[in-house]
């Protein structure tokens, strides 16, 4: 392959990093994520930087920590100075185009007309993309196509989703993307960069069609249950209807039975895509780079959906599949890699410039196997735990609550290491968990010297990524340091 290559960039949403099979699940069935990573690099202990979806994606398209780009919640406006992948991709000479959504509410300083239909949600489209299946907010698209083909069709999302185990799989919200990019593919005449963003497996936990039936209840394994010793934040949690998870076994059975068919049902588009790129000659000539915007409780600790700090909302898949590096196909990284280090990678891979505001690092190395000096010397540099962070300000603010500094204590940061896990909470208070003990992250950690280790390894996160933009350069006589120019756009 000469030339730029074509890149397909996949998001799921709500996918728990450890319901692939290829790693060892001792239900979840997915055949095509893991011919996927067949073709590519699997990396095993990948994690996203926040949730919800708008803060989760906000660290993905940016390459920046919610520290720095601080998307809080659904609806906080992305600071329009950052770059972002989309962008990225119109320097490196593509019209990116987007099937899906972004979840990006626009920065209202770029608005003028105060009643801009943009002003009014958080589904906003990542600056940079050409929306070619918009299947944000009432998803009409799908409304249109279900009503075509006879069924009745809601004007409330929700319903359409939770109603998906009436309807076949052919029709479902998962399939719609599938087939509009095979008719947008058959008009491309040159390198084109897609973002396919599926909505599956988020809730309601209702699977597509014969994907309902795909697991039976008492097959599923049962959730961590939540540990008696518990931090006020937790308790808290627990007590909100929506995100306490049900204490019937069966209710919870059933519920991961469906989030598994949810699973089941994107797997299989994933592997159509594949059939897709393989029948027409582009399997040589496509990048592929699949994660998600963060994971789900789905049980785990009492909580369900999003939320708090235990990993199971944060651990994701990743999978960089490049057909240029087939000398690292099949390979896999265990070492803590984050949502932010994608779009470093993506600039690498289609030299272009990694912008300053980055504070992930490219995969790149990782690429062509283990056994390589570039793979051998970024092992050596690399991180040695990975951190995310979770901001609940929005829901004092959506409930008529005091904006003032208050706020600044409702966040919490995390650091995990392969042994420990350490939970700053903006109030002051402070969790550890034992995870070389204990991988359920319910026993605390009690050696105050490995509890102060892994403080400090917090500390140093922060110190080593605060905003680099211009703080690289000095103005002092000629300038030195990055070069100063505007911000990155096409």
């Amino acid at each position: 392959m000469t030339g730029l290559p074509n890149v397909l960039f996949i998001t799921l949403d709500q996918f728990r990093g450890d319901c692939l099979s290829a790693l060892g699940h001792p239900v979840v069935r997915t055949p095509h994520l893991d011919r996927l990573a067949a073709r590519g690099v699997l990396f095993a202990n990948h994690f996203s930087q926040a949730a919800p979806c708008g803060p989760g994606r906000a660290c993905l398209y940016t390459g920046t920590y919610q520290m720095t780009n601080r998307v809080v919640f659904n609806g906080t406006p992305l600071d329009d100075r950052f770059d972002n992948v989309a962008r990225m991709a119109q320097r490196a000479g593509y019209r990116p185009a987007l099937f899906g959504y972004t979840d990006q509410a626009v920065d209202p300083r770029t608005v003028t007309d105060p009643d801009d239909p943009r002003l009014g949600t958080y589904e906003g489209v990542l600056p940079g993309f050409d929306c070619v299946l918009d299947l944000t907010q009432q998803r009409l698209a799908w409304n249109t196509w279900v009503a075509d083909a006879g069924f009745e069709v809601h004007d409330d999302p929700d319903v359409m989703l939770a109603t998906e185990p009436h309807r076949p799989a052919e029709l479902g919200i998962s399939a719609l993307l599938t087939d509009r990019f095979a008719e947008w593919l058959d008009h491309q005449d040159g390198p084109w960069f897609a973002h396919l963003s599926h909505l599956r497996p988020h809730p309601p936990y209702a699977a597509a069609g014969h994907w309902a039936q795909a697991y039976h209840p008492d097959e599923v394994d049962l959730p961590t249950p939540p540990a008696g010793d518990r931090h006020h934040l937790h308790d808290l949690m627990l007590g909100i209807p929506d995100v306490a998870a049900p204490a019937d076994e069966g209710a919870m059975r059933h519920l991961r039975a469906q989030y598994y068919g949810m699973i089941g049902d994107v797997d299989a588009q994933i592997g159509r895509t594949l059939d897709l790129l393989d029948a027409r000659g582009l399997r040589d000539s496509t990048v592929i780079v699949l994660t998600a915007d963060h994971g789900d409780q789905l049980g785990d600790h009492g909580l369900l959906g999003k939320l708090g700090w235990h990993e199971a909302s944060y651990r994701i898949p990743a999978i960089v599949a490049d057909p240029r590096r087939p000398a690292g196909w099949g390979t896999r990284v265990d070492l803590p890699t984050e949502n932010v280090d994608l779009f470093p990678t993506l600039c690498d891979l289609l030299a272009v410039e990694t912008p300053a505001q980055c504070d992930g690092a490219s995969l790149a190395a990782f690429l062509d196997g283990p056994d390589t000096p570039d793979a051998a010397g970024a092992t050596a540099r690399w991180r040695h735990g990975a951190v995310w962070e979770f901001d609940w300000r929005a829901l004092t603010i959506l409930m008529g609550g005091p904006v003032d500094r208050s706020l600044d204590t409702m966040n919490l940061a995390v650091w995990r290491s392969e042994a420990a896990a350490f939970v700053q909470f903006g109030d002051g208070s402070w969790f550890a968990a034992d995870l070389a003990a204990d991988p359920t992250w319910r026993t605390p950690l009690e050696d105050p010297a490995a509890v102060l280790d892994a403080a400090r390894h917090m500390l140093v996160w922060r110190s080593r990524h605060l905003d680099r933009t211009l703080s690289d350069t000095v103005l002092m006589g000629r300038p030195r340091g990055r070069p100063v120019g505007p911000s990155p756009r096409p």
